[in-house]
């Protein structure tokens, strides 16, 4: 549905903070599922840790605030280059479930719960093979 060219049009970061790999359902105002594909080349498994390497959870929540920004961009019909930018502003009902290891794919998942002056709240999860890894609601906000 997105490939990495799309989702840098629509989200500003950039190697290595870019997490989300590939958008592979979306429904506009709603929801969408992505994910991240781990791999041992990834710069943050030297050292964390380095006999036992583990995806870091605040890197995993970041991927699915991703998620959710890009959902956000893509229902308020913005992009970066029209000034706008999405800022991750707060975690509620955060759990860690299962590590994420290299890999992995873990699948992002972001729904919208609502809406209010430019102030927008998510329900957020990841899972690796059906598994849950986190969930969280989580708040942005477009700026």
């Amino acid at each position: 549905m997105m490939d990495i060219a799309e989702i840098r049009k629509h989200l500003p970061h950039r190697y290595p903070f870019l997490l989300v790999d590939r958008v592979v359902e979306m429904k506009l105002g709603e929801s969408i599922v992505a994910y991240k594909n781990l791999s041992i080349n990834e710069p943050f498994f030297n050292g964390h840790f380095p006999d036992k390497p583990v995806f870091p959870g605040v890197l995993l929540l970041e991927a699915m605030a991703q998620a959710a920004g890009i959902l956000g961009f893509k229902t308020m019909n913005k992009t970066p280059a029209d000034g706008s930018i999405y800022y991750f502003v707060g975690a509620d009902k955060l759990r860690f479930k299962r590590p994420c290891v290299p890999g992995d794919r873990v699948m992002l998942r972001a729904s919208i719960v609502s809406d209010r002056r430019g102030v927008w709240k998510f329900d957020v999860s990841s899972d690796v093979d059906g598994e849950l890894a986190a969930s969280a609601t989580i708040l942005c906000a477009d700026r």
